[in-house]
């Protein structure tokens, strides 16, 4: 009997650390898979900004605002290209047009969408190994709205 609680202790002591990094790794995971949905949804409301402001100050305020308790910083968040027109707003003697297209037609040559891309550093394994990863969260959306 006395041999057979002390098999169980070594079992026991065995099994714990493995139990413990999965439910770590368990934990990461699905903070990961959060932050990318953060990242995300912050992108997507700077390139909704962009589209209807034109204006990439307030794209990257609002990708900020909406990143909430992410520490996201000014530089990680990438407005491109940092003008946005739709074709009707193009005149077509300065905007270089396709060869084939006809001047003043929606199929010009010009930007038509925006990209908003926020780069983050997530911590790994609670911050115990000083690890991370780099998620990225993009969107794209059509000039004026």
């Amino acid at each position: 009997m006395l041999g057979d609680r002390g098999a169980a202790a070594v079992e026991f002591a065995l099994l714990v650390p493995t139990l413990f990094l999965i439910v770590l790794g368990i934990v990461d995971l699905s903070r990961l898979m959060q932050v990318q949905a953060s990242l995300s949804a912050a992108a997507r409301e700077g390139a909704r900004v962009m589209a209807l402001t034109n204006d990439t100050d307030a794209a990257e305020e609002a990708v900020l605002v909406a990143a909430g308790s992410l520490p996201v910083l000014a530089g990680e968040v990438v407005v491109s290209p940092d003008l946005c027109r739709r074709a009707s707003d193009a005149d077509p003697a300065t905007v270089p047009a396709d060869p084939d297209a006809t001047p003043g037609r929606e199929d010009m040559d010009i930007t038509q969408t925006v990209t908003v891309t926020v780069t983050y550093d997530q911590p790994l394994a609670s911050g115990l190994l000083g690890l991370s990863k780099e998620l990225t969260g993009t969107a794209v959306m059509r000039c004026g709205g």
